[in-house]
């Protein structure tokens, strides 16, 4: 069973926390000692981001640590090495955070063979047209038994959002705004009754619930209406910071409880 899968058929009612970090950043080789880091810190699922020059969903952390990432050397083929060196330690799912030119330009079924070489369970990408995903993309994954995850937001509508449940595998990622990526301290009337609304859709997928989340308040919200949450900036710009993952774990959960 995919990783994915079997994650959310396991957790009962457990919680779950996803972090997202960007590959190549702080430093080119510490992807490998960041991931093992979080899984022997309970985090349930790791996104690892894939750097572009252009990433148009994100704010200035998440680009920032993009840029840096480029700089530092940071590629996919590096990336899946980087990868492959843990593969037999890791349990937990990894999925990939990227655009889709990067994975253009590598090849879509070689990055799909990639990633299962290097112990991926999914792939998450923006800017993936539904059509383009359904038609060229969905074939090769499947083949390689590879989550393709999709996201919504508060302006997708009702009919989209079922066709994407119906259409997909693996859990359905609920951004909680239609804005770009960043932390913030708490999440309005307007976020709650998105996220109350989706709930009472009853999706076949599981949620994830992300973008904004950095504090109890906002973790709460998320975990309250969704399988669990997925933090992203907060957990980057600790990292970059510290310079060292277990640090920033540290100051994560602490903000975390606050």
């Amino acid at each position: 069973m995919n990783k994915i899968n079997q994650l959310f058929a396991q957790r009962g009612d457990k919680k779950l926390l996803s972090l997202y970090f960007c590959a190549g950043c702080p430093t080119l080789e510490g992807t490998g000692d960041v991931i093992l880091a979080m899984q022997r810190r309970g985090i349930a699922m790791i996104e690892v981001g894939i750097p572009f020059s252009d990433p148009l969903a994100d704010g200035p952390v998440i680009q920032s640590a993009a840029t840096q990432a480029l700089k530092n050397g940071m590629n996919l083929h590096i990336l899946f090495c980087q990868l492959k060196a843990i593969k037999d330690q890791v349990q937990i799912p990894l999925v990939l955070m990227g655009y889709l030119n990067p994975i253009l330009h590598y090849g879509i079924e070689a990055f799909c063979q990639s990633c299962v070489e290097a112990g991926v369970s999914g792939a998450i990408i923006p800017d993936l047209p539904f059509k383009d995903y359904q038609e060229v993309v969905k074939p090769i994954a499947d083949k390689y038994d590879l989550r393709i995850i999709m996201l919504i937001t508060p302006e997708t509508s009702e009919d989209r959002i079922r066709f994407i449940d119906d259409n997909t595998d693996g859990f359905v990622y609920m951004v909680s705004s239609a804005a770009i990526t960043g932390a913030q301290k708490s999440f309005d009337d307007a976020k709650q009754e998105y996220f109350r609304r989706i709930n009472a859709m009853n999706l076949r997928n599981p949620r994830m619930i992300g973008f904004g989340i950095s504090n109890k308040q906002t973790l709460e919200a998320a975990q309250q209406n969704a399988a669990g949450a997925i933090i992203g900036s907060k957990f980057v710009t600790l990292l970059n910071e510290s310079k060292d993952a277990d640090e920033a774990l540290d100051k994560l959960f602490d903000a975390l409880e606050r």
